[in-house]
């Protein structure tokens, strides 16, 4: 029996997409689940995989080919591959032997001389007319493999990776690194099949190939595009810094930190060997230009203070409720729940909470318009090296704490990695940013347009206060409710900075719902 292979359904707000790349042809067998074909939608990458085991049938829908969803694009002949697939093993053979002779035709010539490829930007997200290339990680002349990550671009939004469409050598870069480039531009040429040296020691050429590559993987795993970037503005490899993130991973603030530490060490060695302050002209300083998401950082941050009315309202509370539930269960919710209980997950349960009291804090302005939102998607502020971002948790009144807890883990891994998708930053109606975590112990945040607030967590921190009479040593912390005071009054922002403050400090209304 015939399968059909379609398109799945296609993000929100895309009509079409492209067959980027068959991984198979029309008489291999394939497996239960395993990807036959990449297809390209303006936002993201889709993979379509096998509903069954059989024997590619008909590829019905080439690569470059403008598809829309649920269109039939190949047939998977069920259960085929054996007496009833002789036609194509003979056809798989044929291929095979095929194959064989060009490899020895090939092999027979010094140099290969395939067919040449072109490596092109692939589509930006939406509303992204252009991006940067980032960070090349191989060079003119090296050999590639299909789906080797050749080149990072960087956009506003998210880091794209482009791979090398088939084996071979990577024969010319037209694009060079801090190039400005929009979709579908040509920025190198890789020549499919050839070889990568014509001199007669093949292989040792070979085993330096592949140990450069190994050492470029290995430095991929230990170090994100932005920190390797980071590295070579300071001529550093990954291993000259101790990584300390998960898995010994170099993090931007491990890179910081050892070029501080240099620069310490030399100045110490200069100021020893001449007590003579040095010359004005022997002070240099280092232009380098900002990056696509600092620069998107930068025109929001103005965008929210031209735009909106932002006021700023604060409260404090008493954390010792919370922190003697956390002391108490945290060992028995992480056994249950497979994650450490935090701070975050009652934080954004109190919010949540708090929204659906106050509607207009769950509200934004469009034009003349205020959109109500019956919905709960909050934005959790997560700093990267590359910068900050604000992953979308989203549907948090349908979540335990244990979810969010979770949710929160996975978003400021994704973050750090650089992995977050654009659909994991869109959207959001309320943002949480904690700055406690650095060690603020006050601040005023500002808005994330076009939500209309955002509060601000802060370092926990001992006081005398008062209760009942009595001075008493409590762990407090500061809470800062940035507003547009277009939309929400002094009254109702005030109400819910009480509302979250009331939660927290009796977290037990948090479980009740009251």
């Amino acid at each position: 029996m015939a399968i059909d292979i379609k398109v799945p359904q296609l993000p929100e707000s895309v009509a079409d997409a492209t067959i980027a790349t068959w991984h198979v042809k029309p008489g291999d067998k394939v497996s239960r689940d395993q990807n036959l074909v990449d297809i390209e939608t303006d936002k993201v990458v889709l993979e379509v995989v096998a509903e069954a085991d059989g024997v590619i049938g008909e590829i019905i829908a080439d690569e470059g080919t403008t598809v829309t969803a649920e269109e039939v694009i190949g047939k998977i002949e069920e259960g085929a591959g054996d007496d009833s697939s002789d036609a194509s093993q003979d056809s798989a053979a044929e291929d095979k032997k095929e194959e064989k002779a060009s490899k020895e035709d090939s092999a027979s010539e010094q140099s290969g001389s395939g067919e040449k490829m072109e490596v092109k930007v692939p589509q930006l997200p939406e509303s992204v007319s252009d991006a940067t290339i980032a960070t090349w990680h191989v060079k003119a002349g090296d050999a590639v493999k299909r789906d080797q990550n050749l080149v990072d671009i960087e956009t506003d939004k998210v880091v794209l990776e482009v791979v090398a469409p088939a084996d071979g050598v990577l024969a010319e870069i037209t694009q060079d690194e801090g190039a400005t480039v929009g979709a579908d531009d040509v920025i190198g040429i890789v020549e499919a099949g050839a070889a990568a040296s014509g001199s007669a020691d093949k292989s040792a050429a070979k085993s330096e190939d592949n140990s450069a590559e190994q050492k470029d993987e290995g430095d991929s795993e230990v170090a994100g595009p932005a920190v390797r970037r980071l590295l070579g503005e300071h001529g550093l490899k990954p291993s000259d810094v101790k990584g300390t993130g998960k898995g010994g991973r170099v993090t931007k603030e491990d890179v910081e930190k050892h070029v501080k530490g240099q620069q310490s060490k030399s100045s110490s060695s200069s100021q020893s060997a001449s007590q003579q302050p040095q010359a004005a002209g022997d002070r240099d300083q280092k232009r380098v230009p900002m990056t696509r998401l600092r620069k998107r950082i930068a025109e929001r941050l103005l965008q929210a203070k031209n735009d909106t009315a932002m006021l700023t309202t604060f409260n404090e509370i008493n954390m010792k409720p919370i922190m003697d539930l956390r002391k108490k269960y945290k060992d028995v919710f992480e056994e249950t729940h497979g994650t450490r209980l935090g701070f975050m997950g009652f934080y954004v349960k109190a919010v949540t909470e708090a929204l659906k009291r106050f509607p207009d804090v769950n509200a934004s302005i469009d034009g003349d318009d205020i959109v109500y939102h019956n919905y709960f998607d909050v934005s959790i502020a997560v700093s990267t090296p590359r910068g900050l971002v604000t992953p979308v948790l989203r549907d948090t009144d349908k979540m335990s704490i244990a979810d969010m807890e979770n949710g929160i883990r996975d978003l400021a891994i994704k973050g750090r990695d650089g992995k977050l998708t654009l659909e994991e930053m869109q959207g959001g109606n309320f943002t949480i940013t904690n700055g406690g975590v650095f060690g603020s112990l006050l601040s005023t945040p500002i808005l994330n347009p076009p939500q209309s607030a955002i509060l601000g967590m802060h370092k926990i921190q001992e006081r005398p206060m008062v209760v009942d009479g009595k001075i008493e040593i409590l762990p407090m912390m500061y809470l800062a409710l940035s507003y547009d005071h277009r939309i929400i009054d002094g009254k109702q922002s005030v109400g819910f900075l009480v509302t979250v403050k009331e939660l927290l400090e009796d977290p037990q209304r948090l479980i009740l719902d009251i």
